[in-house]
């Protein structure tokens, strides 16, 4: 997808609040995270997706061509159109289960065939051409990671084996629920009439060792205080959080006159748009020469401007972030090492487009004005917890189902506090030891896989839920307080292990070198090897992801 296509989404997300076993599939994705899509398939959530949008291939031939005509070379790997296509239905099964509904933002219609849909003006690439361009890079990433874990005489541990026959283990049921006769035949549906049992769990092995292994490399990464006290030094505002207010002012607020069409499609002049543009420049510099000494006087100094007289002006908006989470027009700014609270700044906002030609043009978008409130540097200690989680349970009626998510009533959030306060009352009257505490975990918890004792460690700000976080950050905890949160997971009894020996700051360092190593080792090993184009001609590249 070219870059331009991308920039027309623009969704904002809120930072993850997870329980235990969400945040565990959040440590792995991060881990993960500069490897490619195949890496981290899930079999049910393809074999899902793949249903709902539709998505169904041409039974035919037995799929003798599809396998025995090589579609690319990655390496000393001849790969057929058969294993391809599984490396193809899954790009797109992952960009679909990740946009969906929001496809037509980036000039997707499901409704079309994707050969027949331009995703780049400039290059003339199709949809097709999109996905299968990813489909090969996926390609290339897993064999060449594949390759460096068998040089390094790693295998695949027991226990990811044997989830992955479990998943295959459940194709038959799919098959069944789907109208399909078994789970090849399912399979078939999906990826092809080349698919099969034996092919399909041998792409399942393979991305599952290109993961393991990039996951084990990653996790063998260890580093020194020195490293880490290096790290910090190239650039120490990295690695604090800032808290600012800043105002927005959008260029089209600006803009006068303009030509309406029949169809109420209104266009200016480029002397229309270079007067909006001087505008909102002198409007947002005006708001810096007002030297606002608060935030309610900038306040006041918006509501003020001549554009927003007769309206209800918005106000400033709070931000309390990360560097690293912070707008890049202003993040340097925010982390200057003179930065003063009171200090005041203008920016910038340009976009960018590219034209049929290939050229690019750059518009003035608007200005963001920031209003400087302080800084933290993180040195706080990170958090060592244990809890245990008490799920509330629906009462079935015949014929009622519940579906993940839905609200509780009164009544079973009632059942699951009283469980709780039994469980944590029970504890209290035996041995109150941790030890006892983490075998009730394992015993009762409806988080986590009955192996961990309910612990969580180095728990930083913004993982977790708002009250759970809240109770382990209180100013007067203690270690070997204990208590019961509620969350919109149920109710979590908690017990306080203590602080970390880790420093909030010096685990973002210590993430920020791994990443960089990481990065530079993967790099070295799939961005060397080649990647020759054979004949896809039998990849279903005129499929349609939808009905309608």
């Amino acid at each position: 997808m070219s870059a331009s296509n991308k920039k027309k989404l623009r969704r904002e997300q809120e930072a993850a609040k997870m329980t235990e076993k969400q945040l565990a599939a959040q440590q792995e994705a991060k881990k993960t995270k500069l490897m490619t899509a195949a890496f981290v398939v899930v079999m049910a959530a393809i074999l899902v997706v793949a249903a709902v949008v539709g998505v169904s291939q041409t039974i035919s031939s037995h799929g003798i061509m599809e396998k025995n005509t090589t579609a690319v070379t990655v390496g000393s790997h001849k790969i057929s159109n058969a294993q391809l296509n599984y490396f193809y239905m899954d790009a797109i099964n992952k960009f679909y289960s990740q946009y969906g509904s929001y496809a037509s933002l980036f000039g997707l219609d499901t409704t079309k065939a994707l050969d027949e849909q331009i995703v780049d003006e400039a290059t003339g690439k199709t949809w097709a051409d999109d996905f299968l361009d990813s489909a090969k890079e996926n390609a290339k990433s897993i064999y060449a990671m594949a390759d460096a874990a068998k040089a390094a005489g790693y295998t695949l541990p027991e226990a990811e084996a044997d989830a992955i026959a479990s998943e295959l283990e459940t194709l038959d049921l799919y098959g069944a629920m789907y109208g399909y006769g078994d789970g090849e035949q399912y399979l078939k549906a999906i990826y092809g009439t080349a698919a099969s049992i034996k092919g399909y769990q041998e792409y399942r092995e393979l991305s599952a060792l290109a993961s393991s292994y990039y996951n084990h490399y990653t996790e063998t990464l260890t580093y020194e205080d020195a490293d880490l006290r290096a790290k910090e030094a190239e650039n120490f505002g990295a690695f604090s959080s800032y808290s600012f207010n800043s105002y927005y002012m959008s260029t089209s607020k600006f803009l006068t006159g303009g030509t309406t069409d029949a169809d109420g499609n209104t266009t200016y002049s480029e002397e229309e748009t270079a007067a909006s543009e001087a505008a909102v420049k002198a409007a947002a510099e005006s708001l810096l020469s007002a030297a606002p000494k608060s935030v309610e006087e900038f306040d006041a100094a918006i509501a003020a401007l001549s554009v927003n007289e007769g309206t209800t002006a918005a106000s400033t908006a709070y931000t309390d972030t990360l560097y690293t989470n912070a707008n890049t027009l202003y993040a340097d700014w925010l982390a200057s090492a003179d930065r003063k609270a009171g200090d005041m700044a203008i920016f910038p906002s340009e976009s960018t487009a590219t034209n049929t030609d290939g050229t690019e043009t750059t518009t003035l978008s608007g200005y963001y004005v920031v209003f400087f409130n302080g800084s933290t540097d993180n040195s706080f200690a990170l958090k060592n917890v244990r809890h245990i989680l008490i799920t509330p349970e629906h009462s079935h009626e015949e014929g009622e189902t519940h579906e993940d998510g839905e609200t509780y009533s009164e009544e079973e959030l009632s059942a699951a506090k009283a469980t709780a306060e039994e469980i944590l009352k029970g504890w209290q009257s035996g041995e109150a030891t941790e030890e006892a505490f983490a075998q009730l975990a394992n015993e009762k918890s409806a988080d986590g896989d009955g192996t961990t004792g309910g612990l969580y460690e180095n728990v930083y700000p913004g993982q977790m839920v708002d009250s759970f976080e809240q109770w382990c950050y209180d100013a007067s905890r203690k270690a070997g307080d204990t208590g019961i949160v509620e969350s919109t997971y149920g109710y979590h009894i908690m017990y306080f292990v203590g602080d970390s020996d880790v420093t909030y700051r010096d685990y973002q360092i210590e993430n920020a070198l791994r990443d960089a190593d990481v990065q530079t080792w993967y790099d070295a090993t799939v961005g060397t090897v080649e990647i020759v184009d054979g004949d896809t001609k039998y990849i279903n590249t005129s499929l349609v992801l939808s009905n309608g």
